[in-house]
């Protein structure tokens, strides 16, 4: 017996156009992040799933992109969780910032290196952040299973996954052994380090592992939930190459005098 479970990275949002980095700030999808969300729902509607449950992250555009995937496949009714633990990765002081001008100041492996590697944490946010007390004072960090104050005020990917952890054992693996087919609809981060913890991708080897906005990947998991074999990207391979490479080009420094529409 296998079990399926589609990891999912929103669709683009305001700041993904804007090439900077959003973390805990609430953010809509864009025009085109809709249309990625209603691609993505197309594609998982022809590939014939029928989703039992899905999870979310309590961040806007996760939520928006599961509601209209499960739209496109005439499946609103499912039913829908959310958890902080699926947030993006808390990018600490770095939020708010252009990734191609830091490139530009501290170079590009640098940037990589805040960006994807495992166990590298940003310098962290405090009170004199324009977006701090926007995250800390939203309301919806009171229903978290923590208190406020001990939430994070900057993450690795391995502290993403370390927060991550509890929430997959205890609540989303219950739910697969039952044999339902889920739906992540997460972020790049808490959905690669989901994708490093199944798949046992090595701490070195994380940092090159690009997943696109609206892009679903299918997991095929044993009864011990281990990889039936390495995850799968689903839909046009050309648009999806293409959709890899946009991302990979956010950490690169900007050109002079060159304007990206």
């Amino acid at each position: 017996m296998t079990f399926k479970l589609v990891l999912l990275r929103h669709g683009e949002g305001a700041w993904n156009k804007e090439n900077r980095f959003c973390s805990w700030v609430d953010q809509r999808l864009t025009p085109n992040g809709i249309k990625e969300a209603q691609t993505c729902g197309k594609v998982l509607n022809e590939a014939g799933f029928e989703f039992d449950l899905v999870f979310t992250s309590i961040l806007s555009r996760s939520i928006e992109t599961a509601w209209l995937v499960l739209h496109e496949m005439g499946q609103e009714w499912v039913q829908t969780e959310s958890s902080w633990r699926l947030n993006e990765r808390h990018y600490g002081a770095l939020i708010g910032l252009n990734r191609a001008e830091l490139a530009s100041i501290h170079g590009e492996a640098k940037v990589k290196l805040w960006r994807r590697s495992y166990d590298i944490t940003p310098p962290p946010i405090d009170e004199s952040h324009s977006y701090f007390y926007e995250i800390y004072n939203d309301r919806r960090y009171n229903y978290c299973d923590v208190v406020k104050d001990k939430l994070p005020k900057a993450e690795s990917l391995k502290e993403v996954l370390e927060r991550l952890l509890p929430y997959w054992n205890d609540v989303i693996v219950p739910e697969v052994k039952k044999g339902k087919c889920i739906l992540i609809s997460a972020h790049g981060n808490s959905a690669r380090a989901l994708l490093k913890y199944l798949e046992d991708i090595p701490d070195d080897e994380i940092v090159n592992v690009t997943l696109p906005t609206g892009v679903p990947v299918l997991l095929e998991l044993d009864k011990n939930l281990h990889p039936v074999r390495q995850h799968e990207f689903l839909g046009d391979w050309k648009a999806i190459q293409a959709a890899i490479k946009k991302v990979e080009d956010q950490g690169k420094a900007a050109v002079p005098g060159k304007c990206d529409n």
